[in-house]
């Protein structure tokens, strides 16, 4: 069982599924939709998954033809995707309340990367925030 909710805790879910593979999106829409260098997601059926608190909270946005973004409207956390017809979800990870270990992974839409974040290059890795020396 999968669990994810919002920043302030207004809105969340459970998908009763395991995680196949993660996908790191560097796409445009992607970056602005989060304000990131990429959105990590995964997909997952749509069957499977269901709204448990705050569903009255949740906002939309149609962001390419046939592509839905759902969110808070409260915090304005990014919680799925899905596209009208299909049969996933796409969860947005940063908002997965439950830990997972998931070995397939990919960055995808790399032509339209941020131009300030190598995905390969080697950075300092802190605990917590910045610590200034």
């Amino acid at each position: 069982m999968l669990t994810g909710s919002c920043l302030c805790g207004g809105v969340a879910y459970e998908v009763e599924a395991e995680l196949d593979a993660i996908a790191h999106c560097h796409c445009e829409t992607c970056r602005k939709a989060h304000g990131a260098a990429f959105s990590s997601l995964a997909a997952v059926p749509k069957a499977k998954f269901r709204w448990t608190r705050g569903e009255a909270l949740l906002g939309a946005y149609d962001s390419s033809p046939g592509k839905t973004r759902r969110f808070c409207t409260r915090c304005g956390s990014q919680l799925v995707a899905d596209r009208a017809g299909g049969d996933q979800v796409m969860l947005r990870l940063g908002c997965l309340d439950t830990a997972v270990t998931v070995e397939r992974q990919w960055h995808i839409w790399r032509s339209d990367g941020a131009s300030w974040y190598d995905p390969e290059a080697d950075h300092p890795m802190l605990p917590e925030g910045l610590q200034r020396g």
